[in-house]
């Protein structure tokens, strides 16, 4: 897990080592991108998958950006042979079930009004774009596109002064009052720090017990906050979705909700199996937050289509993948 930048400090040490036998072992052995697998061949078998440069040439590109099936097969014949995959439902077969539901908040009045404001300005800028420029402005988009799910999410997040509602906001504190008072924990996450700050000020208010973690959380810290969460009557631990991706252990909880999509399915699904893993008594019920009619339902749809590119990979389905024109980001909006 620890090696998958191969740019890493971590990365080049543990290649320096000497051993007659190398094994990695990950749950995600690509996460975000094909160059994670490299890497970590380029531990196991130095020079197996060539040298990143050649790799990027005739694996990487070709299968990411131009969805070469050809590529991606080949790909899969050569690591098939090094890789051995289990799906938990093959080796938890007493694991209890996990329940997933979508739960839909409607936009309503300022807040839906700074949506569809930002909307058609984004959509003005895009449709006077040229395929060259757009691809020349990716990032500028990707921030736009961040905006837009901060709005969905509390347009306080992005707005100063803003003194609306939050439709998502008050579903979630429904969802967890109701946690609290049937005697369920939960985690709740978000890729947004600043909106858990926001959820923390209202658990407060409701006077509902928490812990919090996020990227600044020294490890110690984490290793407590986790320990105490699993033993004590505390309701609720808030965990940005980056940094509670993995390494914690809170069976505890019963409750995941996740306040909004990510375009990673993956990410999301190991941050539920903080709770749905190996000593998980009762079912696990996972509430996915959506506000109907905006991007975050095609956020949803996105990761039904696509499937996962590490599927693709270590599994031989070689498929579309997911690669963001002009037009399907029109499409998205």
């Amino acid at each position: 897990q620890n090696i998958k930048n191969a740019a890493s400090q971590a990365a080049k040490a543990v290649k320096t080592l000497q051993a007659a036998h190398r094994f990695a072992l990950t749950g995600t052995p690509i996460e975000n991108r094909l160059s994670e697998l490299w890497s970590i061949f380029d531990f196991l078998m130095p020079g197996f998958l060539f040298a990143y440069g050649r790799f990027r040439e005739e694996l990487e590109t070709p299968v990411v950006t131009g969805g070469d099936e050809e590529a991606a097969e080949r790909l899969h014949r050569m690591i098939r042979p090094f890789v051995l995959r289990r799906l938990k439902k093959d080796v938890l077969t007493d694991l209890p079930d996990k329940i997933e539901k979508n739960m839909v908040a409607v936009l309503e009045d300022e807040q839906s009004s700074l949506y569809d404001a930002h909307v058609q300005r984004l959509l003005a800028v895009l449709s006077k774009q040229t395929e060259q420029e757009f691809a020349g402005k990716q990032i500028q988009v990707l921030a736009e596109l961040t905006k837009l799910r901060q709005i969905c999410c509390d347009p306080g997040l992005l707005f100063e002064g803003y003194a609306g509602g939050s439709a998502k906001m008050q579903l979630c504190l429904e969802l967890i009052r109701n946690a609290a008072e049937g005697g369920h924990k939960v985690l709740l996450f978000s890729q947004f720090t600043s909106m858990l700050e926001r959820l923390k000020q209202e658990l407060v208010k409701e006077d509902i017990s928490f812990y919090a973690l996020d990227g600044s959380t020294p490890k110690l810290k984490r290793l407590e906050l986790v320990e105490s969460f699993n033993k004590d009557e505390t309701q609720v631990f808030c965990i940005s979705l980056k940094a509670g991706g993995t390494g914690l252990n809170l069976t505890a909880a019963d409750i995941v909700i996740h306040f909004d999509p990510w375009w990673n399915l993956a990410a999301q699904n190991q941050a539920t199996d903080r709770a749905h893993r190996i000593g998980q008594t009762k079912a696990v019920s996972v509430y996915k937050l959506i506000v109907k009619d905006t991007i975050e339902e095609k956020i949803l749809k996105m990761q039904e289509e696509k499937s996962a590119l590490a599927d693709e990979i270590l599994s031989g389905h070689a498929g579309g993948l997911m690669r963001m024109s002009r037009a399907e980001l029109l499409e998205l909006l």
